[in-house]
């Protein structure tokens, strides 16, 4: 099974990323990401950095991950090549019972790459967010499938 493919979408970029997880699906879709900025094979694996991020929904749990590793990069020059999804509660089988508990969906992820070098580093698109335009998040009998769409 392929991990992602790009999506040509006018005036922005998207990608449809799978997984036969949703945990292989959010790093298909990190790493699609990651190859739209640059060239991955360039870059080494010398920092990691953790990651945790959480949603009302996984719709919004997959934009606010996918942004938080934009901000990563934009903030700090972080660009990520091995990603590890550590967690992502609660299952998508459980069923919420009190408005009082906090957000449904978290994700915990360790991410490992290095900072951005433009001397070493082939920059493509500069991507300013993950957008909920399109956004789709579904288990497709054995597998997962994401589409997103980034603004650039």
């Amino acid at each position: 099974m392929e991990k992602f493919k790009v999506l040509d979408i006018s005036g922005d970029i998207g990608l449809r990323a799978y997984g036969a997880s949703i945990k292989d699906a959010f790093i298909n879709a990190s790493i699609g990401m990651y190859n739209l900025i640059t060239n991955l094979d360039a870059i080494k694996t010398v920092k990691t950095i953790d990651v945790s991020v959480e949603s009302q929904s996984i719709e919004g749990l997959l934009v606010a991950w996918l942004n938080e590793l934009i901000f990563h990069f934009d903030a700090y020059g972080f660009i990520g090549k091995k990603i590890d999804i550590t967690e992502i509660t609660p299952t998508l089988t459980s069923v919420r019972v009190d408005s009082d508990l906090p957000p449904p969906y978290t994700l915990k992820a360790t991410v490992t790459g290095e900072e951005f070098d433009p001397e070493r580093h082939e920059g493509k698109l500069l991507i300013k967010a993950s957008t909920y335009h399109r956004l789709r998040v579904e288990n497709v009998g054995n597998h997962w499938e994401i589409d997103v769409i980034f603004d650039i």
